[in-house]
């Protein structure tokens, strides 16, 4: 509209510049023959038909007529009446004045721009996390921002933000019964000189803590005994009151460590065959395990994985964000959110690298 508007302007400024060497006489015939047209042009479009004005012509008929008086404007052969122009020019200052008063920032503030350029770090230091990941990252760190906002921030530069993961069916029941449940089982991995290493774990239900039990080349019924005997212990020592396991049906577990459970008091509980959701947060554990870990480390034999995992098993328990419990890892809670203007407006966060850059771990500068 304003550019047709300044196009309007000019053109007829130069049709008043025309004008000046004109005399009365010449004005006169020119103005009595363009009200003739207008005449004519009123008869050939009829009384019911209304002539369309656009919004720059509105504009421009406003401001050009209405210094002249209303009883001038009445002898004017106009397409339309006096009073109309007069609502267009009302009309005219009523934008004028709304656009004055309408507030600069409408809306809630931006987000500041060190929290921008920490949610744009995290994302390209880690590729693969999402935008739920990266707000639980933030949570760690002490910056309250809404996830909402990591999401709009992601997809104004083009980032695709990774979707919420779908709860499974049975979530409901695990949630109420997480603080009895443990889950165990068995992931396997290859080493660079072509063995193949099982890794046992046990993951707590309620706390998501994980215990790594070993990793070996050969899970013998001795040594799949062993481990649970070292876990019985570590439960006792910890005062965890878990009565039920989860485990699968592997031909790995022998006979004799369902009598081990049952001396501590603790349930096995079989999931059905080819049903891996029946043990989900364990097998989310074991995703969780390949992603981070042995599918971004090449490892070259079984002393170096189980350095990896004792890492990885830190890493987990002491910094990682979990959305099951509200962002906070299972032995270290979510600190307060900061509230000092000046502190959030400076931020600078360090990051501590695990297994030479593998895992990165993010925390305040003292």
């Amino acid at each position: 509209m304003l550019l047709r508007l300044a196009y309007l302007t000019v053109t007829n400024a130069f049709a008043a510049l025309r004008l000046l060497p004109m005399g009365d006489r010449d004005k006169d015939v020119e103005t009595l023959a363009l009200r003739h047209q207008i005449t004519v042009l009123k008869r050939q479009l009829g009384a019911d038909t209304r002539v369309r004005f656009t919004p720059e012509d509105r504009a421009f008929l406003a401001a050009l007529l209405t210094s002249l008086p209303r009883e001038v404007l009445r002898r004017l052969r106009l397409l339309v009446r006096p009073d109309t122009v007069l609502r267009w020019h009302r009309d005219l200052l009523k934008r004028r004045h709304a656009r004055a008063c309408r507030p600069k920032r409408p809306g809630r503030p931006p987000t500041v721009r060190s929290i921008r350029v920490l949610i744009l770090r995290l994302v390209r230091e880690n590729p693969g996390w999402g935008y739920r990941r990266v707000h639980g990252e933030l949570g760690t760190l002490g910056i309250k921002v809404a996830p909402s906002t990591v999401w709009e921030i992601l997809k104004q530069e083009g980032l695709d933000p990774a979707p919420e993961r779908a709860s499974t069916t049975w979530a409901d029941f695990l949630r109420s019964q997480a603080d009895a449940l443990l889950a165990c089982d068995f992931l396997e991995t290859v080493t660079l000189s072509g063995q193949r290493q099982y890794i046992l774990a046990v993951i707590e239900h309620a706390t998501r803590r994980v215990r790594v039990l070993g990793a070996t080349a050969h899970p013998s019924a001795n040594w799949v005994i062993q481990a649970m005997k070292n876990l019985m212990m570590d439960l006792e020592d910890a005062g965890c009151q878990a009565r039920y396991l989860i485990r699968d049906r592997d031909g790995k577990f022998p006979a004799l460590v369902d009598e081990i459970l049952t001396d501590a008091g603790i349930q096995s509980i079989l999931t059905g065959i080819r049903i891996p959701r029946m043990n989900s947060i364990m097998e989310r554990w074991v995703q969780s395990c390949r992603h981070e870990l042995l599918d971004r480390c090449l490892i070259w034999n079984e002393r170096h994985l189980r350095h990896a995992l004792r890492e990885y098993e830190h890493f987990y328990n002491q910094h990682r964000a979990h959305q099951a419990l509200n962002q906070a890892a299972p032995l270290r809670t979510v600190p307060d959110p900061i509230t000092d203007p000046e502190r959030i407006t400076d931020l600078n966060i360090r990051r501590r690298d695990r297994l030479g850059g593998v895992l990165h771990e993010y925390s305040h500068a003292a």
